[in-house]
């Protein structure tokens, strides 16, 4: 056993794992997988390629906001603010600019950068709750001026839908949906290997440390602002990425993407995936939009409808199902899904270490 670990805990093991996974994910589309229950038909069927690659977009941006949260230990209250940016900043691009598609993914590309960095700039003066507040009130910023609808650009309560004009065929359409499925999963597979990347760089590992010990780091000469502020930014420009890849799939966008409780949901998910593992954030991702779509189904089924009313009122909302299941998990598993996987490891290779006599005698 300790030999097929150290074999697997190799990082070209490890990569070409993940290049395995990938490739599944891929050929997908073209099989006919059928999970009663968890998919609402086989993996082909337009339904459920919607629905693995809405998961996989908001593993993206669980990813995104583990790079903040997770690595750089910021609490931000704010991150749904870039990735709204992302789905109105295409869409208003496309409907009022006339743009077409490449460049108004790079228009919007450089005005989530641009927010990021000042929001960030300015939020990153100071610290703890402080810091939270600052990035909430410019995510409510952001939702007033989307419900306002200034100029009758982002449609207010009625949302902003896609204008196709300018966008490629092969992105229109119920019969397309296998190649928006390869979109998310092309934008889950950049967004993975960017956070990689960060982690691995010195910005990263600078950035962990500031998190474990600021002091630390500023007495040996390091400025952390800068480091935390690369964070912020990079976590933000990929979040406005996921949101463009967002109004792509479901053609449209309302206010509830810039709200403060998208970025509660999103902390759900990195708590629930566990905080500090990229595939935590992946893996809360994807549960969490399957139990979301999926217990919506449930809560209107014959199997609740018939329960008695103390049973059937809770089981009824999906809210409340996912909130017994966060504070679950809260309580007995604090590190998270992927936590129970690294104590797991953690647990057999201290069983496999030689034992001393005293060990052997007690």
């Amino acid at each position: 056993m300790t030999r097929v670990r150290s074999f697997l805990s190799q990082p070209l093991v490890k990569w070409g794992l993940a290049g395995i996974l990938v490739a599944f994910l891929a050929i997908v589309p073209m099989l006919a997988i059928d999970i009663p229950g968890v998919f609402p038909g086989p993996t082909y069927t337009p339904g459920t390629l919607q629905l693995l690659a809405f998961s996989m977009l908001i593993a993206s941006l669980a990813l995104s906001y583990h790079l903040i949260f997770g690595v750089a230990g910021l609490l931000s209250f704010g991150h749904a603010l870039y990735f709204a940016i992302g789905a109105y900043g295409l869409g208003i691009t496309l409907r009022h600019f006339g743009l077409e598609l490449l460049p108004a993914i790079v228009v919007t590309f450089v005005a989530g950068l641009f927010v990021a960095a000042a929001v960030g700039a300015l939020s990153l003066r100071v610290t703890g709750i402080s810091f939270a507040m600052v990035t909430l009130a410019f995510a409510q910023a952001g939702s007033v001026l989307v419900r306002k609808n200034p100029g009758k650009l982002t449609g207010g309560d009625e949302g902003l839908a896609l204008d196709t004009t300018h966008v490629p065929d092969f992105f229109i359409g119920v019969l397309q949906t296998k190649n928006l499925y390869w979109l998310c999963l092309g934008v889950l597979v950049l967004v993975f290997l960017v956070t990689s990347w960060f982690e691995r760089s010195r910005a990263g590992h600078v950035v962990a440390a500031t998190r474990e010990n600021e002091l630390r780091v500023r007495v040996i000469g390091i400025r952390p602002y800068f480091v935390k502020l690369l964070t912020f930014v990079i976590g933000g420009v990929l979040a406005t990425l996921v949101g463009m890849a967002y109004l792509l799939l479901q053609s449209s966008a309302t206010q509830k993407l810039v709200s403060a409780d998208f970025t509660l949901t999103l902390l759900v998910i990195v708590v629930l995936g566990g905080v500090g593992y990229r595939w935590g954030a992946v893996i809360g991702g994807i549960v969490y939009t399957f139990l979301d779509q999926r217990l919506t189904a449930f809560a209107s089924s014959d199997a609740v409808s018939g329960l008695p009313d103390i049973l059937r009122v809770p089981l009824s909302q999906p809210l409340f199902i996912l909130g017994t299941l966060f504070i679950l998990v809260v309580l007995f598993l604090p590190g998270g899904i992927a936590g129970v996987g690294a104590r797991l490891s953690r647990s057999r290779m201290r069983a496999d270490e030689p034992r001393t006599v005293l060990e052997e005698l007690t």
